[in-house]
């Protein structure tokens, strides 16, 4: 992977070569030529949208995408690379996703790839769009991001968005617990806005959360938030996986269907009308009373096995009276082979089931391969 950390100015005392562990930092030509008029906004979008003209100018060789993101972007590199080894670079292609809100989709486009989620462009489509780019941000001067503009001339050369649903602009403020984990069955891309939403992990700082969230990602990055659900017949429990960040405990049967859709531990990203509170996901409500919500047990460690790994989740505090087995209940600790998935054929999720165990405050619990008529329910 190569690239550059484009900058209006260089920082006072350093340089683009200062640190070969981190990728140079590139000055953007100037853009005073060019009309910004969307009140309200900044004409540095004009800059970031003309970084897909200027990183093509690099000539870079053997490059087959190019991937842009803003400087609050997290990526997932193994995961980015896996995906877009699905598509031929020698073809044109626009990769992305849209926002988690309706209202923001609606405004800018439900064929744009939302920035700060992060997007990928092909190499042939990028070397054309390169050549077009200045005379075609000339007619939208009125838009508000470099996003919306790199998607008008995209759309003015008549290519449509390819959707990945693993890049996460994250449009939403507060405990965003709900969103990571119910994450949709494809690998995870990217995160965005961590200054905008509570640490991922609680009792920590956003890096520190973050760091512990990689500690998963280096042992089994194709696996991470990925959902498995499975059931503890003997006391009618429904337990959700949501690999290397968290397992939840409902102390009931709740149908597949139920358990996928995101709980709105988050806020809205604008106050407002109704409609700045509808997702492009399916939602249920948070409850307010604690005995109502599951119990979470976040990821304590993670570590390879022979065939695999094993992980760890402790159980999160709630001031809330359990009943007596799950009073008990401390450590989830779960197995499972590494995941590797033939991006031709189609995802389809993984069974699980709870072992059996004699510790009272130990659960464990093996992630598994599903059998061919195999139905995720409670029997």
């Amino acid at each position: 992977m190569r690239g550059c950390v484009f900058v209006d100015t260089l920082p006072h005392g350093e340089n683009a070569n200062n640190d070969a562990s981190l990728p140079p930092l590139c000055v953007s030509q100037d853009t005073s030529k060019f009309l910004y008029t969307y009140r309200g906004g900044l004409r540095s979008a004009i800059r970031l949208t003309r970084i897909v003209k200027e990183i093509v100018a690099l000539n870079h060789s053997g490059v087959r995408w190019y991937v842009f993101g803003d400087d609050d972007t997290i990526f997932f590199p193994h995961n980015l690379l896996k995906t877009l080894s699905k598509y031929d670079h020698r073809l044109w292609y626009y990769v992305g996703s849209t926002s988690e809100i309706y209202d923001a989709t609606q405004v800018f486009g439900f064929g744009m790839a939302f920035g700060g989620g992060g997007f990928a462009i092909s190499s042939s489509l990028a070397q054309v769009l390169a050549k077009v780019l200045d005379s075609c941000i000339q007619r939208y001067p009125h838009l508000y991001g470099s996003d919306a503009r790199v998607y008008s001339c995209i759309t003015e050369l008549g290519v449509g968005l390819t959707h990945e649903p693993g890049f996460h602009q994250v449009d939403l403020r507060g405990n965003i617990f709900g969103l990571l984990a119910s994450h949709p069955l494809t690998p995870l891309l990217s995160l965005h806005h961590p200054d905008h939403t509570d640490p991922i992990f609680p009792n920590m700082p956003t890096k520190k959360s973050l760091q512990r969230l990689f500690e998963a990602v280096h042992v089994d990055s194709e696996r991470i938030l990925q959902q498995t659900v499975c059931y503890e017949k003997r006391l009618s429990w429904t337990i959700s996986v949501s690999w290397g960040y968290a397992v939840q405990v409902f102390q009931n049967n709740m149908v597949l269907p139920e358990v996928l859709r995101v709980e709105k531990t988050f806020r809205q990203w604008l106050p407002g009308n109704v409609f700045k509170g509808i997702y492009n996901f399916n939602t249920r409500e948070f409850h307010h009373d604690p005995c109502k919500r599951p119990t979470i047990f976040y990821q304590d460690e993670v570590s390879s096995a022979k065939y695999g790994s094993i992980s760890s989740y402790k159980r999160h505090f709630q001031n809330c009276s359990y009943n007596s087995s799950m009073s008990k209940l401390e450590v989830i600790k779960v197995v499972t082979n590494e995941l590797h998935h033939d991006s031709k054929q189609t995802r389809r999720r993984r069974c699980c089931d709870v072992l059996p165990s004699n510790a009272g405050n130990l659960m464990e619990i093996a992630i598994r391969e599903c059998n061919y008529e195999e139905l995720i329910f409670m029997n």
